[in-house]
């Protein structure tokens, strides 16, 4: 196990934009994304998606190398292009049960909305932190929308990151799906 992983989930988030590209996973297909400087590998076990990690640019876009990871690049392709299309992924993030529930509540976020971490913990009888805690932690963000979580005031964090990056990405999502039909 390398380093990275051993590290745990925040240094993973941390490492994203400064690891090797082939380093955090496996991945059964990288696509690209409407941003140049963005790419998306996909990893895929069991019949399931379990992570999606954004790429740099200079990620080396990769073609399916089976039926579920096509799927994934069609379906994200078409929210690229339509951002209200639902995913019909089977999806296997690993988690807590705790991480689990605030997954299954974000995605009932619909896109061009958001929520903010503390309406999602009062719906869930929990804390702030803790929701931005399993935000933070999801495996699978945009077919897992953490990215429509925001602070009371402001946007918040993105990936374990209050600046760079990984809030360019969030602003990106955010504003691709605010402005579609």
């Amino acid at each position: 196990m390398s380093e990275i992983a051993r590290q745990g989930d925040r240094s993973i988030a941390a490492a994203r934009d400064r690891a090797p590209v082939a380093s955090l996973h496996d991945y059964a297909a990288v696509t690209a994304t409407p941003w140049p400087a963005v790419k998306l590998g996909i990893c895929v076990e069991d019949e399931a998606i379990t992570a999606i990690d954004f790429l740099p640019a200079r990620a080396i876009e990769m073609a399916a190398d089976d039926r579920l990871a096509a799927e994934a690049v069609r379906q994200l392709g078409n929210y690229f292009r339509y951002p209200r299309r639902r995913f019909t992924l089977p999806l296997a993030p690993s988690g807590t049960r705790f991480q689990h529930e605030v997954w299954d509540a974000l995605r009932r976020i619909p896109a061009g909305a958001t929520s903010s971490y503390g309406a999602l913990a009062r719906r869930l009888g929990s804390s702030a932190r803790a929701v931005g805690g399993a935000c933070r932690a999801n495996p699978i963000p945009v077919i897992i929308p953490c990215h429509r979580v925001v602070a009371a005031q402001g946007l918040g964090g993105f990936m374990g990151a209050r600046a760079g990056r990984g809030l360019r990405i969030k602003q990106h999502l955010l504003a691709h799906e605010s402005f579609s039909s």
